[in-house]
């Protein structure tokens, strides 16, 4: 992954924020939006492109682009700095290949040491009941 490419992609907007905030908040444009076209991205190979469509499916819209935004702080440059380093911890997580899980099995030993207590607590159960008169 080469962040330098990927930063060349990004396309960003600033809009106002929203909420209370009074004069400050009503004309500065503070937010930041940050929009990344996942499908048309020279960044990554195929497989890597199919990898974040899967795993970032919740935040990518059905044309490929993934939608971002940071209106945290009062600076859009800071904003901005914050929204690009989400992407990124974002980006990396969605490249990682689970691992394939084998499935175990019980050893012989778990198996009889089941048994044998399944037979103590039935034993346990019996010996509590009032004995019969035969």
């Amino acid at each position: 992954m080469n962040k330098e490419t990927i930063y060349k992609e990004l396309l960003f907007k600033a809009v106002r924020s929203s909420g209370a905030g009074g004069q400050h908040v009503n004309k500065v444009s503070s937010k930041v939006e940050l929009y990344f076209d996942l499908a048309s991205s020279e960044s990554f190979t195929e497989k890597e492109k199919q990898l974040l469509l899967k795993n970032l499916s919740n935040r990518i819209n059905k044309e490929g682009i993934l939608k971002m935004y940071s209106s945290e702080s009062r600076s859009q440059h800071t904003n901005k700095e914050r929204v690009v380093k989400r992407l990124f911890k974002m980006i990396e997580k969605g490249l990682i290949v689970p691992k394939k899980r084998r499935p175990t099995k019980i050893s012989s030993a778990q198996k009889i040491k089941r048994l044998d207590n399944k037979i103590k607590h039935a034993t346990k159960k019996i010996l509590r009941k009032k004995p019969t008169l035969d």
